[in-house]
């Protein structure tokens, strides 16, 4: 933290973020993304009166400390999305101490971010997502890491799971149940139905794989036995797609989303898919919404009566 915090600021700071993981679950990244935003904004407000002061000096800030704080955030580059997160982690801390100091944050909480273009997922066609889970193996040195890279795909496009997710599993989850326990960000738990294939790929990996271990070892192995690292997964995509032709946009986390947005051109429901995907937030999931719009307007002009 910034040595231009003072000691009441900084008790603060650790106090909530010791309430963000313990009450709320959150991740280490996003910790570590809360602690750096909400530090620089500290930073700029001592630096902005003329030095730091006892939790008292953070109530009822007025609006232009905060747009001051953003206009300085925006002069040296962040950009719009990154902004948006940062004001909203701010927020939040503010919000929480006036909860046990009292405090009016009124003003905070009304201040707008930055308006910006959320990107929209890049989901691959389902013949595409086919071609990439036959042919990601390919380039493997032994027959189980190919088998290895197929299971890992095959998870991540049949049942939406992250990387970091399907690198997770153990050997105790080996055979594949029906329905699978996912823990997921902010150690978020959800039930993800496990297809038929998926249970084929990841036990066909398993009967080849050389490496054996107890229940709590990793259940995808690297090529010397330790844990499967998202890197290799990476690269085994990289290659694939390279072969096929497709664009840089084809990575694993692509899978995902396109798990997501062919089930919803399918006719899947959004709260369900919201549900299998583990988001926090509808409006994350409705991003999906947007990738599907030629999908509506297709069914728009074909039901749309003309005169």
């Amino acid at each position: 933290m910034s040595a231009a915090l003072s000691p009441a600021w900084r008790s603060a700071l650790e106090r909530w973020l010791e309430q963000m993981k313990a009450l709320d679950g959150a991740a280490a990244n996003t910790l570590a993304a809360y602690a750096r935003d909400v530090t620089r904004f500290l930073d700029f407000l001592a630096r902005h009166r003329g030095g730091a002061g006892g939790s008292d000096a953070l109530r009822d800030l007025p609006a232009v400390d905060l747009r001051s704080w953003m206009a300085e955030e925006r002069n040296r580059g962040l950009s719009a999305r990154s902004l948006a997160r940062a004001l909203s982690a701010v927020k939040r801390f503010l919000s929480w101490l006036a909860d046990r100091e009292g405090g009016d944050v009124t003003t905070v909480l009304q201040t707008r971010g930055p308006k910006y273009r959320r990107k929209l997922p890049r989901p691959v066609s389902e013949a595409a997502a086919a071609e990439l889970i036959d042919s990601v193996g390919d380039d493997a040195r032994e027959p189980w890491i190919a088998a290895r890279d197929t299971a890992v795909m095959t998870l991540l496009y049949g049942c939406g799971l992250r990387i970091s997710e399907a690198l997770a599993l153990t050997r105790a989850d080996h055979p594949l149940p029906e329905v699978l326990r996912i823990t997921g960000k902010g150690g978020k738990e959800r039930l993800v139905p496990v297809l038929p294939a998926a249970r084929a790929a990841v036990a066909r990996y398993a009967e080849l794989c050389p490496f054996d271990g107890g229940r709590d070892s990793p259940l995808f192995r690297g090529a010397r036995g330790g844990p499967l690292g998202p890197r290799l997964v990476q690269l085994a995509m990289e290659r694939a797609r390279l072969r096929l032709g497709l664009p840089a946009t084809a990575t694993p986390h692509a899978m995902r989303h396109s798990f997501a947005t062919h089930l919803l051109s399918a006719g899947g429901d959004l709260r369900a898919i919201q549900e299998l995907l583990g988001h926090a937030s509808l409006s994350t999931t409705q991003a999906y919404t947007a990738v599907d719009a030629a999908r509506l307007m297709e069914v728009y002009e074909r039901a749309h009566p003309r005169a």
